[in-house]
């Protein structure tokens, strides 16, 4: 049989029909309409939601082993934490067990001593606890935003403190929210007094000092300061109590060319990782109204000022008395 006669085309079993390149070209047409029809059109959202509720129960039953080593992971380390807490927990525990033997001690010398020296006894600040539900959107500024706001009855200016100090103050009241302008925020400044000498000043926000700190300006440089010494609030500026701890001093700088030291300070408040506070009453909604001023001093003044207003009266009436002509020299 010659060769010439044989049929060297496939049989219908191989065959393949369009070649590869013109299913590339309709394949990669296909894809572009899609993703542009479902850019601007969405029509792919429903066949993507109805295959996302089909797999999810592949989904699910593929993430359970993963949860379960992340959950047990978690487990142990949850229980190493929790140990090391009850740990912690008891020292401090016999720490304040020990103060709180010395309480009424205090309470009754303090007692003692502000009746002697005749003082006004001191108001409890009213306060409201709140949960911190976010960071604010601005990067440029160090806030956070707490679930209690104008109806809850948080006024704006309120200091708010953690279970470690200062935390910020309210800047901002929203009808079910506010906004906590944190210490380290460039643009809060707050009255403060070193526990140790006694001394006042001012601690400014510094954000780029360790990521998150306090600065005392205009401080000189011969100061009595110390690393390690604890800054409270002074309580002079009638919007936080006295008492509160602010910050700890980190660093003191002293350069030659400069009347004044660099003083960097620590805040005591968990700035970056505060979950619950405490919202307080500004001192000067607690402050006493100023007496109103006695009606004596005032009747006291109207009369003299009537007295005088009448003797220039007599001056004016009074008769001048005319000089006496000049005796002629013989």
């Amino acid at each position: 049989m010659p060769l010439g006669t044989l049929d060297r085309t496939a049989p219908p079993l191989f065959n393949q029909g369009p070649s590869a390149l013109s299913k590339l070209v309709f394949f990669s047409a296909l894809a572009l309409f899609l993703m542009v029809a479902d850019a601007r059109f969405h029509i792919v959202q429903p066949l993507r939601a109805a295959i996302g509720a089909v797999l999810y129960p592949v989904q699910w039953l593929a993430l359970k082993p993963v949860q379960a080593m992340v959950g047990g992971g978690r487990y142990l380390e949850d229980l190493q934490t929790a140990q090391s807490g009850e740990s912690d927990a008891r020292k401090a525990l016999a720490v304040q067990s020990e103060r709180a033997s010395q309480s009424d001690t205090l309470l009754q010398e303090n007692s003692r001593l502000r009746s002697l020296l005749e003082l006004r006894a001191s108001t409890p600040t009213p306060s409201r606890a709140a949960e911190v539900l976010y960071d604010a959107a601005d990067p440029y500024t160090r806030k956070v935003v707490i679930d209690q706001g104008m109806t809850h009855g948080i006024a704006a200016g309120s200091p708010v403190i953690d279970e470690h100090g200062v935390l910020g103050q309210v800047t901002q009241v929203q009808p079910f929210t506010s906004e906590i302008t944190l210490v380290i925020d460039r643009d809060l400044a707050i009255p403060v007094q070193n526990t140790r000498t006694g001394a006042r000043s001012v601690a400014f926000g510094d954000a780029n000092a360790h990521g998150g700190g306090l600065e005392l300006r205009f401080m000189a440089a011969n100061s009595d300061l110390q690393e390690g010494d604890l800054l409270s609030t002074s309580g002079v500026d009638g919007v936080y109590p006295a008492g509160l701890p602010v910050a700890k001093i980190d660093r003191i700088e002293r350069r030659a060319d400069s009347a004044f030291a660099r003083i960097h300070c620590l805040p005591l408040a968990h700035v970056s990782s505060a979950r619950y506070v405490l919202v307080l009453a500004p001192t000067g909604a607690n402050t006493p109204p100023k007496p109103a001023p006695s009606a004596a001093p005032a009747a006291a003044a109207a009369a003299k000022k009537k007295a005088d207003k009448a003797a220039e009266k007599a001056a004016e009436k009074k008769p001048t008395a005319k000089p006496k002509p000049k005796e002629r020299q013989p």
